[in-house]
């Protein structure tokens, strides 16, 4: 990793407005505000401060203001993929370089160079990975705490076009231009199916539940499930498809080379809603949920990134909470949402008792091959952690030795003083 300068962010208003969580998002934290960051294929990163405002009564909506927060000028060619987490953003380009951002230090942290070919996807899974993808052919596993890369993989025979992390964090899907689809066993980190489609699939995304995918190829969309690994459904888009967001587990935001985003049920294969978003075709979306707001965020090639609060019914068009103008070609989006510890909730008693429950409670949920080590150490706190191939086998194989030995020490001694006693009586 090569460390870079230190990021000047201009600041404009430095208050933050908390609003209390719920318990049911991001366990125990509270919301400061959130942070929009643009690419475009000017070179520059944008960042936009945005803090939450609570629901307001009536039908009135109240609107949420971006605040400019920095402007960055982070690569030597466009940026093409952001990815973020509880701490960094990260963003691929063309330069075929990725840079780090701690945007809690507010730095840029570093650069990594493996790859040998444009940075076509970037994905955290948690705060511990992150995976990337290039025209290389190349699937990356890094450490997200040190930055090594841990494994890198010849994923496709051309370029890697676009990967998805599975919920569980076990399975990834990646699609290239060797025309396949391709399911990888992140624990082990190898090929676990390859599948040949007729085209160049561009997109690939897991449902939020990781029952069912979507593989995108030009304005189709086929609907995967994944007890069966066959094709359920196909929907049509008017043009080519540019991004795709499920916004629950059967219904799928659809943006594409036009102003217009589609809301379609991957069930029925209906549009449910559609509306005008943009001036210009739309580039990315990124969707999140926080209390009384499920947010869907869209940045298009006018310039603009705006902010949509969904309605529950998907039927019904979202209404506008926000949007900004950056006077840039917008090419990818991520939003760093800000918490903090909620210092005054208290952990249950069973969880204060329990190392393991106080672990998993920061950590939020699984990552990749936590599942070996996490187990042992229920069993056994002082197991030594492993690596995203952690090997439980050999650990139990030698537990078993050391039980064999310590169990015939003790019959070689009961023998012995069997013995001695045996001589004694005589």
């Amino acid at each position: 990793m090569q460390k870079g300068p230190r990021l000047f962010f201009f600041f404009f208003d430095v208050r933050f407005r908390h609003l209390q969580v719920e318990p049911g998002w991001r366990k125990r934290h509270v919301l400061c505000s959130m942070e929009l960051v643009a690419g475009c294929y000017e070179q520059v990163l944008f960042g936009f401060t945005v803090h939450p405002k609570p629901e307001v009564c009536g039908d009135h909506e109240q609107q949420w203001t971006p605040v400019a927060d920095f402007t960055h000028h982070a690569h030597t060619a466009s940026l093409s993929a952001v990815a973020v987490n509880s701490r960094f953003v990260v963003t691929g380009s063309k330069d075929e370089t990725i840079h780090i951002y701690d945007m809690k230090k507010k730095i840029e942290h570093g650069a990594l160079v493996h790859h040998s070919g444009t940075i076509t996807c970037l994905k955290f899974y948690g705060n511990r990975h992150l995976i990337s993808g290039a025209e290389d052919g190349l699937i990356c596993i890094w450490d997200a705490k040190k930055w090594e890369c841990l494994k890198s993989i010849k994923a496709h025979k051309g370029h890697v076009t676009f990967l998805s992390i599975h919920p569980s964090g076990k399975l990834a899907l990646s699609v290239g231009t060797d025309k396949t689809l391709r399911t990888w066993n992140l624990i082990e980190g190898r090929s676990a199916f390859i599948k040949n489609i007729k085209q160049n699939a561009h997109i690939v995304e897991w449902s939020p539940r990781g029952e069912q995918y979507v593989v995108i190829i030009q304005n189709k969309i086929d609907i995967y499930q994944l007890d069966t690994a066959s094709i359920s459904g196909t929907i049509t888009n008017e043009k080519r498809i540019s991004a795709v967001k499920f916004l629950s587990e059967s219904v799928l935001a659809v943006a594409g080379d036009e102003e217009v985003i589609r809301f379609f049920d991957c069930d029925s294969l209906v549009c449910l809603c559609e509306f005008k978003a943009h001036e210009n075709r739309v580039k990315a979306m990124f969707s999140f949920e926080i209390p009384e707001h499920h947010v869907i965020v869209t940045a298009s090639s006018d310039g603009f990134i705006k902010m949509w609060k969904l309605k529950q019914n998907k039927k019904v068009r979202p209404s506008l909470l926000c949007e900004v103008n950056t006077n840039a070609r917008l090419t990818c989006l991520g939003v760093w949402l800000d918490t903090v510890p909620d210092t005054k909730a208290s952990l249950p008693p069973a969880a204060e008792l329990s190392p393991v429950s106080k672990e998993q409670s920061k950590i939020g949920k699984k990552e990749p091959g936590d599942t070996v080590h996490k187990e042992e150490k229920q069993s056994k706190p002082n197991t030594k952690k492993c690596g995203l191939t952690g090997d439980s086998k050999k650990a139990t194989q030698e537990s078993s030795l050391v039980s064999t030995k310590k169990r015939k020490t003790v019959e070689v001694l009961e023998k012995k003083r069997k013995k001695k006693k045996m001589k004694t009586m005589q």
